[in-house]
């Protein structure tokens, strides 16, 4: 309901017991309770449209299996719980435990540079051996770049959306979420047919923070999303960690600035995070092989064309790509984009790409 925020409501249902309790309270009887006022109760006198639309929302969620989790539900994600702000319930597909030991989030740039994209996979291959599970945001950049290497290294893997079920933003890591919910899970507060609108990412932002027990800074500039999960993250009260950088680099520039301010730990290395967090450092599993190469050997006849090219130059551009295969520039973006995820090649700047 709009004007109705997460706090409220669940002030509301702990007052009258329930939701369905909540719905059947005369609205002069709300504007009683302590903290409610008319505009809030008066909400509550036509909510015909209201329910209208969770019924709607009802018969997606079971069409599409979607799990919703309430706030008072033992799978809700404690850490979640445990900020002020927590959304009354979650939409999750996939197969996940919120609730196990040890939770990041890897966030930065959307215009990851070559250093963040190989420090970010550097960085999961080395906290693979804690058993840790990722949480990102499913965005271009370092986000996808984490998502990809916990892939590869078969850690939970959990991408908060800013938008409903009913969509994958940006829609080429649609593959990559296929694969994601098979250990892991795609998680969201908003309702289907929501859009990725640019006010629903701090709100997103704030369940990658939630639901973790520290925050890692790869690469952001001055501004960005990645500085507001690191401030939601410090309001928390949880533990924020940053990478330096060149000092003149543009997408360190936001780094040094937690770092300068005191709002984030510098580190250098995955045992520098796992120190701090005093992560037992003798329950180490053996590191995995790089890549889970077994779950990828099969190619279909266009990534094997692509690769053909590719070991003929040590780099080429998606553009040089299209002038000599017969397939359109938005397939081969998607088909490079698998070639990476399983571990085949390697993207440079520039659009540029090289085989492993």
């Amino acid at each position: 309901m709009k004007g109705v925020g997460d706090a409220n409501a669940k002030m509301l249902i702990s007052y009258t017991g329930s939701a369905e309790n909540l719905f059947k309270l005369p609205a002069s009887k709300l504007k009683k309770i302590n903290g409610v006022g008319p505009k809030t109760a008066d909400l509550f006198k036509d909510t015909y449209e209201v329910l209208l639309r969770a019924e709607k929302e009802l018969k997606f969620i079971q069409k599409h299996k979607i799990e919703t989790i309430f706030y008072y539900d033992k799978r809700y994600p404690k850490r979640l719980l445990n900020c002020g702000d927590s959304p009354l319930f979650i939409f999750c597909k996939g197969k996940f435990d919120f609730n196990k030991l040890r939770f990041i989030n890897i966030v930065g740039t959307r215009n990851a540079t070559q250093y963040g994209k190989e420090l970010t996979e550097k960085l999961i291959t080395e906290l693979a051996q804690y058993d840790l599970n990722l949480v990102s945001g499913l965005a271009f950049g370092i986000d996808i770049c984490a998502h990809i290497a916990a892939l590869k290294y078969d850690m939970q893997n959990i991408g908060v959306l800013a938008h409903g079920l009913d969509r994958i933003y940006p829609g080429s890591h649609r593959s990559i979420t296929e694969k994601m919910q098979e250990n892991g899970a795609l998680v969201t507060d908003f309702l289907s047919e929501t859009n990725p609108d640019r006010q629903n990412f701090p709100s997103r932002n704030r369940i990658v923070a939630g639901m973790t027990d520290a925050t890692i800074v790869i690469e952001s500039a001055i501004t960005g999303g990645a500085l507001i999960t690191a401030d939601i993250a410090n309001s928390y009260n949880r533990d924020v960690f940053a990478f330096p950088g060149r000092v003149h680099d543009e997408y360190s520039a936001g780094c040094h600035r937690l770092i300068k301010q005191h709002k984030a730990v510098l580190v250098t290395c995955a045992n520098d995070i796992i120190e701090f967090m005093n992560w037992d450092l003798h329950n180490e599993k053996e590191v995995p092989k790089i890549i889970q190469s077994q779950l990828f050997i099969e190619l279909n006849p266009q990534e094997k064309k692509i690769c053909e090219i590719l070991s003929q130059k040590e780099k080429i551009s998606i553009d040089e790509l299209t002038g000599q295969i017969a397939i359109p520039q938005s397939s081969i973006a998607n088909i490079l984009l698998q070639l990476e995820m399983k571990g085949v090649i390697t993207s440079l700047p520039g659009k540029m790409y090289k085989l492993i």
